[in-house]
């Protein structure tokens, strides 16, 4: 290749690892398969390898990729969580011990699973957890310390902890936990995770911690960062030593002399990897010494005396027996490939998920073809290419008619997915009681989805307005259900009429609106008449509520059946109010910074008014800041202001837009 071909190629490779980084760090929806992305990674070293010319700090083989984002509170690290060099062969294995070994030949390494999940620190104190943060671009991350608190494997308190202690760890999704996720995310008609490691990663930073709470999530310790009031001479002795305190360490690490024991522990574990609870995604060596450690020291990136051996996806062939068609809550219909069953990954599987019609038609897939198989993050299977046509074979298509209900199916403009129109859709109707009596919306306790099943065959229940209808004589003609049953379920249908308008809005099931915007709703609202009376202009000048969230919502409250629906469930006697603190709209849709010392509020409180009023504060000045909020001694940030041309406010002028 010529300089300038490798040059064309190299700016390309940045902006499209950028552009993937972004989406897997930042905004937990990967648009590739870690492996397809690694690949990417690669290409560019060798690049810059071949033309050291073109090399560059900015490029992202320099730099640790992610930032922190502005939803949460920023933590400087003290010692930077760096990332690690991946290694694809076992000579690159190898290549690393004779880097480490010319300066240390008597080195010893332990290696480990690599959890594949999201890297946090947390810090301890006299053995109390007093903050956890994530790795954001390793030098500042993102204050999570709430949304940690849920997680039942983080301790919380140790014994005989040291005066100080930080360590890093990963939080990840265990895969029962996500496969039950996924189900939900299907059954509510909205995107289903891509794998465990994003799915883990939206969980821990989601705004509301009670979000957190309720996706299962769990943590592997795996580095002592720093400690005060211990001494640790080897990493192996530092893992049975947090192990010792509580901490939930890698469920397999071992000592070894010498790289070819290295090499046959990467092969068991990579041998046992299906067998796992967690995703892994590869194996890491890790010089054992800490004092050898520090003097190999690092690159601006990695650390010279750690790399992590990554496991190629699992492929294999089948032959595609069928493609059926599921409804799902919100109309969409589903392709599902029905293939002969493989054992892939640790497990037989049969079925994977095609998405929409552009997956088929962009596949070209047909009845009979030999397809090639693989699991998503070693979880989810899906159908990655076509390896031959069936002799005969003609393109497949989707129905035009809804499989449940047989009316006409539409695609929607700017949408890849068919949808089912038919309001009175028996498919839809049971998801939406499914999702309505859910745990995350009215959380009615002995309506599972078994029940409500019954309760549609048999003609009970049409939409959630009935269920507060139902009597105990109805209940008992179902199916295994005895008296108590029948008195479990009536008393959890009337127990949820007490519950928050947040939770009544979410159950709705309101296409585009999840319990995140259903929060935001009933605190900028109050009631459902103020948010039924709502226009465009209204819902969108809520932080974080766009135009499409605006539309489907005024969609829902235009509908036939809708005001009827609600005045029945009013009429039942459940609550239609929000009883927490309603939000004003004095600041609705601006940006604010607070800086300096206020005559009047900390800046706590500040922001606190800022956010009760509609508004939205945050940590650092741009162009998209609406003010600056100053008191004396405001420093930096009043400059920023003052050089890119944002308003400046004093308290008094703060105050007068509250109109106090």
């Amino acid at each position: 290749m010529e300089l300038e071909q490798a040059q064309h190629r190299v700016a390309e490779l940045r902006r499209e690892i950028e552009r993937n980084s972004r989406l897997y760090y930042d905004e937990d929806n990967p648009a590739l398969s870690d492996y397809d992305y690694d690949a990417l990674m690669q290409q560019l070293k060798a690049l810059e390898a071949e033309f050291p010319q073109l090399a560059d700090a900015s490029s992202p083989t320099q730099r640790v990729l992610g930032t922190p984002s502005g939803r949460f509170a920023k933590v400087a690290h003290t010692v930077k969580m760096e990332s690690l060099q991946d290694a694809f062969s076992t000579e690159e294995i190898r290549d690393f011990d004779r880097r480490v070994k010319e300066d240390f030949p008597d080195a010893s390494y332990v290696v480990e699973a690599k959890i594949d999940g999201l890297s946090v620190s947390l810090e301890y104190q006299n053995g109390q957890f007093v903050r956890g943060s994530t790795r954001g671009d390793g030098l500042v991350g993102e204050d999570v310390t709430a949304n940690l608190r849920t997680i039942a494997a983080l301790p919380k308190t140790l014994q005989s902890g040291p005066a100080f202690l930080e360590v890093r760890g990963e939080v990840y999704m265990p895969k029962e936990a996500f496969y039950a996720l996924v189900q939900q995310q299907e059954q509510e008609g909205k995107a289903l995770p891509k794998n465990p490691r994003n799915a883990a990663a939206g969980s821990l930073r989601q705004k509301d911690a009670a979000i957190t709470a309720t996706r299962g999530l769990s943590l592997f310790v795996f580095n002592v960062q720093r400690i005060e009031g211990h001494t640790l001479a080897g990493h192996k002795e530092s893992l049975d030593y947090l192990k010792a305190l509580g901490f939930p360490v890698s469920p397999r690490y071992s000592l070894y002399p010498d790289i070819d024991g290295v090499l046959n522990e990467i092969t068991e574990i990579g041998k046992l990897r299906g067998s796992f609870s967690f995703d892994i995604d590869g194996a890491v060596v890790k010089v054992d010494s800490l004092r050898m450690r520090s003097a190999l020291g690092s690159t601006s990136k990695f650390p010279r005396w750690a790399i992590a051996f990554k496991y190629p996806p699992e492929e294999k062939d089948s032959t595609l027996l069928d493609i059926e068609v599921s409804v799902g809550r919100t109309g969409v219909l589903t392709p599902t490939a029905v293939f002969e069953p493989i054992l892939l990954a640790g497990s037989t599987v049969s079925r994977a998920g095609l998405h929409n019609e552009d997956i088929i038609r962009q596949l070209d897939i047909r009845l009979g073809d030999t397809i090639r198989v693989r699991k998503a993050g070693d979880i989810i299977p899906e159908v990655v290419a076509v390896e031959k046509h069936a002799e005969h074979s003609v393109p497949y298509e989707m129905p035009h008619a809804c499989p449940s209900c047989g009316e006409p199916v539409v695609r929607l403009p700017d949408e890849s997915a068919l949808r089912c129109q038919n309001p009175e859709c028996p498919a839809q109707a049971l998801r939406n009681l499914i999702h309505f009596a859910s745990r995350g919306a009215m959380d009615i306790d002995g309506m599972g989805e078994a029940v409500c099943a019954q309760l549609i065959d048999r003609g009970l229940v049409h939409n959630a307005a009935d269920i507060y209808t139902l009597t105990k004589e109805q209940l008992l003609t179902l199916d295994k259900f005895k008296e108590k049953a029948a008195n479990n379920l009536l008393n959890g249908i009337e127990v949820s009429k007490q519950n928050n308008l947040d939770k009544l809005i979410f159950a709705l099931g309101i296409r585009n609106i999840g319990e995140s915007a259903a929060q935001l709703l009933a605190e900028r609202f109050g009631d459902m008449d103020a948010l039924a009376a709502a226009d465009e202009e209204a819902l969108v000048a809520i932080d974080g509520f766009g135009k499409v969230m605006a539309a489907s919502l005024l969609d829902f409250f235009a509908k036939d059946g809708t005001a009827d629906l609600l005045a029945r469930l009013r009429a039942a006697g459940v609550n239609m109010r929000y009883t927490g603190e309603v939000k004003g709209t004095a600041l609705a849709g601006l940006t604010f910074v607070v800086t300096g010392t206020l005559p009047s509020y900390t800046r706590d409180e500040a922001e606190a008014l800022i956010t009760k009023n509609g508004g939205k504060a945050t940590g650092s000045v741009s162009k998209k800041t609406s003010y600056v909020l100053a008191g004396e001694a405001a420093g930096s940030k009043l400059t920023k202001a003052q050089e890119l041309g944002v308003p400046v406010l004093n308290e008094a002028a703060f105050r007068a837009m509250l109109g106090e």
